[in-house]
């Protein structure tokens, strides 16, 4: 049985390769077959990017593939590269590399091509990718001649995935986006805050990080799609309309309720108690979603009497008359410090848990049990430290298996033996300042 179903899989796997235009090295699809055989645990292995993003939304996209096993080269700007790269400080200790380029630069290949004098080199590398990420301002890589329909024409079966701030249409299309802009305008600050402070951007760039994943899922359902059909397309992601996307609840509200949204601080505005309590010596996040969690809660805090009051009986009563028990529930988690309403809380029915500082977070035990933290050892600064890929699978893999690269790190290497350029070639590209 287990012969008859490999073989199945070797003969489906045969008719999806043969169909699409994606190479390993200079392998031919028969041979990359073999290349790529049931033995790889990798879901994207033998699927090639090329990737022409810089900052954080590209990036994390690419690198989300990449730890899938897709080969990911990473284009980039002679002499300065991806912006992030001098994000500093902090840097990493004697040197000027930035360490927030690392968080979202793993498992790619850097090849340094000025893009308007290396047109024929990137078009060379279309050939033999399958997928093209970019997140230029709208009709930037056109001027160029590497817009979609220009791409389209040397490989039609290339899927050409564009993040851009505002999409290629509307009254905002020209504008060049940035994580915290698209919050503004797509209403994630004005919920995000203090009650009565001002509105406040999330901790790390949330809109940038969402605009990734929609496009790493969008990327992944268009290579299953164009086993299918045989044909690639043009996928727009953008971090307003991905923001919008986002406000799910609270846009829900406003479209069918007509109600307009403030900002709660830790507060939900639908579930009472749901927030985090100050304690003795810090913070403790408690969300109770039922009644009977909330039943419990009581039981644990020692106030079986707010069990009785009809003000509090059920969650719509509780969100009625939020402040009156909150001020109760706030008192009572002020008389412990953290560790002892942790000892107190251990087998509560309920999710609750403390506000860690970051250095809390990675001293965890459950962080470090599950073995989230990866460390690689880079070209240039040594050991270096990531937070790994928080998805597991039961068959494939899923890994951090390249650091973040130096800037051009990979240039002649790509060149050489993926495009088969001479050496000489290769020495006059640089010498016209075309590579590096």
């Amino acid at each position: 049985m287990d012969k008859l179903i490999i073989s199945c899989i070797t003969t489906y796997a045969r008719s999806c390769l043969l169909k699409c235009n994606c190479k390993v090295g200079s392998f031919n699809r028969e041979q990359r077959l073999y290349a790529t055989s049931i033995s790889d645990r990798f879901p994207l292995s033998g699927v090639r990017i090329l990737d022409l993003t810089r900052i954080v939304a590209g990036p994390y996209c690419t690198m989300i593939l990449g730890d899938l096993g897709a080969e990911v080269l990473k284009i980039e700007r002679p002499g300065t590269g991806d912006e992030s790269r001098k994000w500093g400080p902090p840097f990493f200790e004697g040197t000027q590399e930035s360490t927030y380029f690392s968080c979202v630069n793993r498992n790619k290949k850097s090849v340094c091509i000025d893009l308007k004098k290396g047109r024929q080199v990137i078009y060379d590398l279309i050939k033999e990718c399958d997928v093209l990420v970019e997140n230029y301002v709208p009709g930037k890589l056109k001027e160029m001649g590497l817009g979609y329909e220009d791409i389209r024409k040397i490989a039609p079966k290339l899927i050409y995935c564009s993040l851009t701030g505002y999409g290629s249409t509307g009254p905002y299309a020209s504008k060049p986006g940035y994580d915290v802009i698209a919050a503004s305008v797509g209403g994630l600050m004005h919920i995000t805050g203090p009650k009565d402070g001002p509105p406040c951007k999330v901790g790390v760039a949330m809109t940038d990080l969402a605009t990734g994943l929609y496009a790493h899922g969008a990327i992944m359902a268009a290579l299953l799609q164009r086993a299918k059909t045989n044909e690639g397309q043009w996928i727009q992601c953008d971090l307003l309309s991905t923001q919008v996307a986002s406000l799910i609840n609270v846009a829900s509200n406003y479209l069918n309720a007509g109600k307009e949204a403030t900002r709660w601080g830790s507060e939900h505005e639908s579930i009472v108690p749901y927030e985090s309590f100050p304690t003795k010596d810090g913070y403790l996040t408690v969300g109770t979603g039922s009644d009977a969690q909330f039943i419990a809660l009581l039981r644990i805090l020692e106030l079986p009497q707010l069990a009785d009051n009809k003000k509090f009986k059920t969650n719509t009563e509780r969100v009625k008359n939020r402040e009156e028990l909150l001020h109760i529930l706030r008192s009572e988690f002020k008389r412990k410090t953290n560790k002892e309403w942790m000892e107190v809380l251990a087998d509560a029915p309920f999710p609750w848990g403390p506000v860690n500082s970051i250095g809390q977070v990675f001293d965890d035990p459950h962080i470090k049990n599950i073995g989230l933290v990866k460390e690689m050892e880079h070209a240039t600064v040594g050991k270096v430290k990531l937070v790994g890929p928080p998805v597991i699978y039961s068959y494939a893999q899923n890994e951090a298996r390249l650091p973040p690269p130096t800037l051009g790190q990979h240039t002649s290497e790509v060149l050489k033996e993926l495009l088969k350029y001479s050496e000489a070639t290769i020495k006059n590209l640089i010498h016209d300042k075309v590579i590096q």
